[in-house]
């Protein structure tokens, strides 16, 4: 049953979305099989996963993103109630092209997909900041304010969680949320890029960011999960100190090039993790 407006933007996003008491594992589409393709939810169910993040694709020759075809919805739709695995969040890459902290392309591309997002009862949209369009300066942190501002309300009336994804410290991340001030803003945490792009010590990030800041995480690292420099261990043991309930995502690799059985060895590590 779908939770009223006033109860989504009060509760945390975990009690929202996990409606559980454990940690559960989610994949993205692009990890499962390719990006923005149904098929994917298939072999995620395969692979033990119990949610699917959607990617929802660059521009298309119609001026809008991929995911914006009602068709394709549809299928995500048709693809998540037959092997009952839930769409749980959706990554809007076209910001890596477009930049919120210095146009307003960006802002529309975002707020396309808020709808999308609102669409597929996903419930939580991750925006990105990396590469060129990284938040490295404080005035570019204090320029993406009055956008996330904007969208925030907009994602409200959606009933959508904004998702941070960032290569900032959860000090910045806590500035940015707090002027932002909206329930609708929160973090995506990945543990992967903060071990081994911007060298954060992710065990203390998320002790600091707190439940209520962080709305999903995103779990990968160089190779098979616990074979490398992320402690994924520790960071799980980390959200269950907080008392944090949601999906852990797997954004991780095929060393072996095998998709589907890299994905199933990776997910039921984790899962020895979750409990």
């Amino acid at each position: 049953m779908r939770v009223s407006r006033r109860a989504f933007l009060t509760a945390p996003a975990p009690t929202v979305l996990a409606r559980g008491r454990r940690l559960r594992i989610g994949v993205m589409d692009g990890v499962a099989l390719a990006p923005s393709d149904p098929e994917s939810v298939a072999v995620a169910a395969r692979s033990g996963c119990e949610g699917i993040q959607v990617t929802l694709g660059r521009q298309t020759t119609a001026g809008h993103l991929v995911m914006a075809s009602p068709e394709r919805q549809r299928a995500f739709l048709a693809a998540s109630k037959l092997h009952r695995v839930p769409i749980v969040s959706t990554y809007i890459d076209i910001l890596h092209v477009h930049c919120l902290k210095n146009g307003r392309e960006a802002l529309r591309w975002a707020s396309e997909g808020i709808e999308i997002t609102r669409r597929l009862d996903a419930r939580i949209l991750m925006l990105v900041f990396f590469g060129k369009c990284a938040l490295e300066t404080r005035e570019e942190m204090e320029a993406v304010v009055g956008p996330l501002k904007e969208l925030a309300r907009e994602a409200e009336r959606a009933e959508v969680i904004l998702g941070f994804e960032n290569t900032l410290r959860a000090a910045d991340d806590i500035r940015i949320l707090d002027a932002v001030g909206s329930p609708a803003m929160q973090v995506y945490y990945d543990i992967g890029n903060a071990t081994n792009l911007y060298r954060a010590d992710p065990l203390q990030e998320l002790r600091l960011l707190g439940r209520k800041r962080i709305c999903q995480v995103h779990v990968k690292d160089k190779g098979w999960l616990g074979e490398g420099a992320v402690d994924v261990a520790g960071a799980v043991k980390a959200l269950k100190e907080i008392g944090w309930r949601g999906y852990l995502v797997l954004e991780t690799s095929a060393p072996s090039r095998n998709k589907e059985e890299d994905l199933k060895r990776n997910a039921a590590y984790l899962r020895r993790l979750a409990g």
